[in-house]
Parts: structure tokens; sequence; C-alpha cells
């Protein structure tokens, strides 16, 4: 094929790409870091400052949400009142262990609470009385610089009141931006110091409360009510105000109290079997085996272990609708990815220009670039900067397309191009675009598609490329030139993230609006378990249920209002911070930074919740056999010798023994609180390892520690008056 219109054409050189917007943070860190991880967790300032919180939760209203608390806090005024009438070193020792026992657990709740109201005195500085400017009977579209406007306090806005922001001004309430855009300063939020976009249209329209318009002006509607927005949400959430316990903690809530209530029944009936015996247990002595009988290490730790789940999803810029839902991440079975920004690294690039036979390579990409010109898009852009880098092309000086009509790209016809009309009459038009629009085009004027159009692109679609025809009708008719081929990029590192993501069990599936030849080459190269190409809305919500049939948890991620029907179904929706207020609402989690690979993260944060509190649950029944082997039996020796067999620790006496097993049940409480608050190290593997691994750290460690601190206390006292 010969074709003279694109070498009579102007010469015109790729123009330099616009300057690009201020970076839209497209894969932000979480910056914020207010834990104790920083500063150490068992920090004794810390400690010090949270006693007179646990103090003050030894109130019955509060011991009486956790059974096994309130029955020791009972065990500890019966004690007390025991010491008070006949009293005893003894007596008194285990008295005031008993309620420092008590304490001890009201000091993990109140340093994981503790940690979370630091981080909302950082969050309430960025909350301030705030001046809004509302607009009065504005519609959209009316000009604003006549519009009449009020000036109002922001807790005195109400649900899709407008309000105007300009440069420098705080935005007074959650809302979308309907009209404008500007560049918004986060990092109140974030922590994030790079500005990003706002805009209206499209799915980057969420804009947060408390943050800074850097830039320009916009309009907000306001989609929050005064006291609910997302920075009200996450400061009681990360004060533990609006924390309610989650389905799985409150049925081993069931479970503890159940066992206590069974060894409640087993205490009371040792007292007539001991007294038959001979052997006359006091009341203290009762309360001390009640006390080692009960699992109060797990029930002394429940409390704080989701607490401080809650707090580490909160480090990382998570906002979670409620406890259910850090803990469904932790089941997840399935997760549902979008491929451009979470898989890929978003931009697709012009990698190549691909010629068909007899057709120069030059001269195509001088007609790609040509028909890019009008094309804003990224990957319009990467057509005209690739034309430059290869072949030198300069942009068209003024004038020198004068006569030249721009055909702008656009989602609906998914192509652009340019009209050339020289003075002679004769006419060049140039279009480039997506395979069957091109196509179609070049047909309809009556040309023909070779085949190698056709094959060319499927081979670019099926290695993960993307196809986009070049086609040009001039005075030889309508024909194509080539193929300009666009790279998604895949992210480093992320075949091993899912890698580790299958070890864990959970099926990962890519979605994306690519054709299936394109979507199967990313997904091969990603290392996704499947994919869903050219996908819909109803097309995600579909895959949801079919899922969710077969009696798996699935998560998904999105910001766009087509997005919320698959986020509101997911069992873990995670909605971007810049999407829509109806995305928003549809999730039960709000990713502050809008990091779509953070769904990985929240995955890991959940699964590390429940190996934790499967981990302290574990010590803590293995860890009560050991004191079980220090009372039982000084409490019947005398009555049954025979028992002295059981004595393998070799304890001093009966007095001694039972002081070493309460000092330690109170002491362990306290050496787990870092564990419970940074959560037992995360290592991707398939549960029958994380089982195996659960009892042989936790279970053989649970049951070995309390023989050698038993022990150990045991020598420490033999020599104090009344206990050795």
């Amino acid at each position: 094929m010969h074709s003279r219109a694109p070498q009579q054409a102007p010469s015109a050189p790729p123009m330099s790409a616009p300057p690009s917007a201020p970076p839209r943070n497209p894969n932000p860190g979480p910056k914020r870091r207010h834990s104790a991880q920083s500063s150490g967790l068992l920090d004794p300032v810390q400690l010090v400052k949270c006693f007179p919180e646990a103090v003050r939760k030894l109130h019955p209203r509060a011991l009486v949400r956790n059974p096994v608390l309130f029955v020791v806090g009972v065990g500890s005024v019966l004690t007390t009142l025991s010491a008070l009438y006949d009293p005893s070193v003894f007596t008194w020792v285990i008295s005031v262990w008993l309620w420092l026992t008590v304490i001890f657990a009201n000091l993990a709740e109140a340093v994981a609470e503790g940690r979370g109201k630091a981080q909302a005195e950082s969050l309430r500085k960025a909350r301030t009385d705030t001046v809004a400017l509302r607009l009065k009977h504005w519609r959209y579209g009316t000009d604003l610089d006549r519009a009449e406007t009020e000036a109002v306090a922001a807790t005195d806005l109400r649900l899709f009141d407008f309000v105007l922001v300009e440069a420098g001004e705080l935005i007074p309430a959650d809302g979308d931006v309907v009209d404008g855009v500007a560049a918004v300063d986060e990092s109140a939020v974030t922590g994030e110091s790079a500005p990003v976009i706002r805009e209206s249209g499209g799915d980057r329209t969420g804009v947060t409360g408390g943050t800074t318009v850097l830039s320009d002006r916009i309009v907000v509607r306001v989609t929050s009510r005064p006291g609910h927005s997302f920075m009200d949400r996450m400061i009681a959430l990360v004060e533990g105000a609006s924390r309610q316990k989650t389905p799985n903690e409150i049925a081993l809530n069931i479970l503890l109290a159940a066992l206590t209530v069974v060894f409640v029944l087993v205490v009371v009936a040792i007292q007539p079997m001991a007294t038959y015996a001979g052997a006359v247990p006091s009341t203290t002595v009762l309360v001390a085996l009640l006390v080692t009988l009960i699992p109060t290490t797990i029930g002394a730790l429940l409390s704080a272990i989701g607490i401080a789940g809650m707090d580490r999803l909160v480090q990382r810029n998570v906002l979670a609708m409620s406890g259910r839902a850090v803990e469904a991440a932790g089941d997840i079975n399935t997760l549902l990815l979008d491929k451009t920004g979470t898989i890929t690294l978003g931009n697709r690039e012009a990698a190549d220009f691909v010629p068909l036979p007899g057709i120069d390579e030059a001269q195509l990409a001088n007609a790609a670039q040509l028909a890019s010109l009008a094309d804003e898009t990224p990957e319009g852009r990467s057509v005209v900067v690739l034309a430059k880098e290869r072949y030198g092309l300069r942009a068209p000086a003024e004038g020198e397309l004068a006569n030249a009509r721009f055909v702008e790209f656009s989602a609906q016809t998914r192509m652009s191009g340019i009209d050339l009309r020289w003075d002679n009459g004769a006419a060049c038009h140039i279009r480039k675009g997506a395979t069957a629009q091109v196509v179609a085009w070049v047909e309809m004027y009556g040309g023909k598609v070779p085949g190698e159009a056709r094959a060319w692109s499927d081979q670019i679609s099926a290695a993960g490329g993307t196809p986009l025809l070049v086609a040009v009708n001039d005075w030889d008719g309508p024909r194509v030139l080539g193929i300009v081929h666009l790279k998604d990029v895949v992210k480093d590192g992320i075949k091993e993230r899912f890698a580790e993501l299958r070890r864990m069990g959970i099926r990962t599936v890519m979605i994306t609006g690519d054709n299936p030849l394109t979507a199967r080459a990313i997904a091969h190269e990603a290392g996704v378990d499947d994919f869903l190409a050219e996908a819909t809305p109803e097309d995600k919500l579909a895959l949801i249920k079919k899922e969710q049939e077969g009696g798996k948890l699935v998560a998904m991620t999105g910001d766009g209002t087509n997005d919320a029907p698959a986020l509101a179904q997911a069992d873990v929706g995670v909605a971007m911070n810049t999407g829509t207020s109806a995305a928003k609402e549809a999730g039960n989690m709000v990713d502050l930074d809008s990091n779509p690979t953070k769904l990985i993260e929240i995955v890991e944060i959940g699964k590390q919740l429940l190996i934790t509190r499967g981990a302290l649950t574990t010590f803590s029944i293995t860890n009560d056999v050991a004191k079980y082997f220090a009372i039982i039996p000084a409490m019947f020796t005398g009555a049954y010798p025979g028992l002295e067999a059981l004595n393998i620790m070799g304890l001093h006496s009966p007095t001694s023994a039972i002081t070493s097993a309460i000092i330690f049940n109170a002491l362990i409480i306290v050496a787990l609180i870092p564990l419970a608050l940074r959560g037992v190290r995360y290592r991707p593997a398939s549960a029958h390892d994380l089982l195996r691994r659960n009892l042989t750290v936790y279970g053989l460690g649970g049951l070995a520690l309390p023989f050698l601190g038993i022990k150990a206390i045991d020598l420490l006292i033999t020599g104090i008056p009344g206990l050795g």
C-alpha cells in the first residue's frame, strides 16, 4: 500500500505533553503513627497514666460486662472481708494480689483505649470552629460570582447544603464536589503531605471535613450531618466509644462465662467434699482455687485485643464502620481487586509502533502523533511522547494546522483524530483508537481491513498489551496504517503478594474492563487466580453473590457510584475516600489514603486479630494447667498424702504454692499486654500450619512458662513469715 497524504501533510512532530496536574496521590503510604509501636508498647509512663482509669473500671457496672473479671472482683471482696475478720499475712497477700489481678486486667483495656485517645487528640486538632459560606438558592451551572451566600457555622450545615470553599479555606463538612476543581491538602486526615485533586464529575469528588483547599475554588454538597462526619466517626472509633463486640468475640465471651459458671459450681462442691475428707479449706483458698481455674488471662486481655485490632486499622488510615468488618477481613476467602492502580501501575503507555506490510514505521508514527494531538488522556499523551523520542517529530508551528479540525477522544467513540484540508481541496482524515471502532470507521467509508490488523491486535492483547489502530482516509481511500502498542505495567512485587494470599487460602480475582485476551495475559503475569473481563457493575455483583452462595466471604474495593451495589453486597467493602458518597456509604470501611492495594493489608490485619485472639486463648487455657498442679496438691495433701506426687514443682508449702500461683496469675496479664496490643506476628501460611504453630508456641509455652514462673516466685517468698 502506498500513502502520500501523511507525507504531504505538514510535518507535525509531537507537542510536549501538557503540564501534569498536582499529584493525585495514587499510592500514599501511611504516614501517621501515634501508636506505641514507635515509643515502646510497655512504656512505664503510659502505664502510670492509664492506672487511674484502670482503678475507675473497678466499678461493678464496668466489671459486670466481663463475667470472668466480675467473678475475680467478687472473690477479691470476699477475701478482703475474710482478712478483716481473721487477719493473717497469707489472707492479706492473696487479697491484694486478687485486686491487682482485676486492676491489671483493666489496665490492659485502659492502655489500649489510651492509645486511641492520643490519636483522637491529634484528629481533633484538624477540627476547628469553621465558618462556612453557604450558597442560597444555588443550582448546578449557576454563575458563582452572582450567587447569593451567607456565612454560617459549620455545625449549622444541613444535608445537601451547598458551600463555596476557596483557596486557603477549610472544607467545613464531608461532601461531594459538584462544581469546580481544586488541589486539596488532606494531611490533617491522612498524614500525606502531597496535595490531591478533587473535581466535579467522575469518581474523585469526595472531600473530607477539616481538609484545606490549596488552589482555585469548589462547590461542595454536604453529605453528612453534624456529629456524623468521617472525622467524628474516626474519633469515636479510636476512643473506643463506638466499638461493639464482634460475633466471634461475643461467642468467646459466652464460652468464658460458661466455663466460669462451671468452675464456680466445682469450687462450691469442693467445700462439703473437703469437709468430709477432714481438710477444710478457708474462703481465701477456695477463692484462690477458683481464680486459677477460670480463664482469667484471656478474659483480661480479650477486650484489649479487639481495641488494638481496630487501632492497627486506624494507624493505616482505614476507618472501619464496625468491628464485624475487621473480623470478617480475617476470614476472607475471595479477594476482588481492580486491575488499574492495584495490580498495574495505572496509566498505559505507548511502547511501540507496529506498521502493517508496505507502511513505513515513521509514516505510522507521524499519523499516530497527529491523531493524538487532541487526545488528552495519558495514553494519548504517551503516543505523542513516543513519536518525539523515536523520530524527533516536532510540534506543529502556529498556523501550520490552521485548516485542521481536531477530533477529541471520547469514551463513546473511543477514537481521536484530525481532519486536514489543503488549499487545493485535498483532504486527509486520520483516526486512532480501539480496534473495533477504527475497523468500523474504515469499513463505513468502504475500505477493507487486512487480516494482519486483527491478527496482530489479538497477539498484542494476548501478550497483555492494548492495541490502538491508526487509520487514514485520503485520496487513496480508507485504510489501516498500523498499530500503536500500549503496555500496562504490572507493579513490582505484586505477584509475590498474591502468592502469599494463596498460601493463606485466599483466592484472588482481577476485575477489569479490558477484553478477555488482555485480561488473561495480565492475570497470568500478575499471578492472580482468576479474572473478570469487560466487567460491568452487574457482573461484579453477580460474581460476589455466586461466591457467597458457595459459603465464601468476599472482599472488594471501589470508589464510584457504580461500585456501590457490589460494595454493599461484599462482606468487606473498602471504599476509597476520593470516591463518591454513595460508595463510602455502601462500604463498611473507608480508606482515607485511597490506596486500592490497602485491601491486602486489611486482610492481614484481620487475620492478625484472629490469630492473636486464638494464640492468647490457647496460652490461657494451657497456662491454667500448671496452676492446677500448684494449688490442688497444696489443698488436699494433708487429707490425701498420695497427692504429694502431683507436687512436681517441689513447692515449699501449701501457702507458698497458692500465693505463688495467684501472684503469677496477676503478673502474666501485665507481661502479655504488649503482645495483645501489638498482635501476634502474622506470617502467610495455611490453616493447618497456623494451628500447628499456635499449639507448639503458645500451647506448649503456656504450659511450660507457669511451671518456671511459679517455682521462681515460690523460691522468692519462702523466707517471708506467714507465706513460707
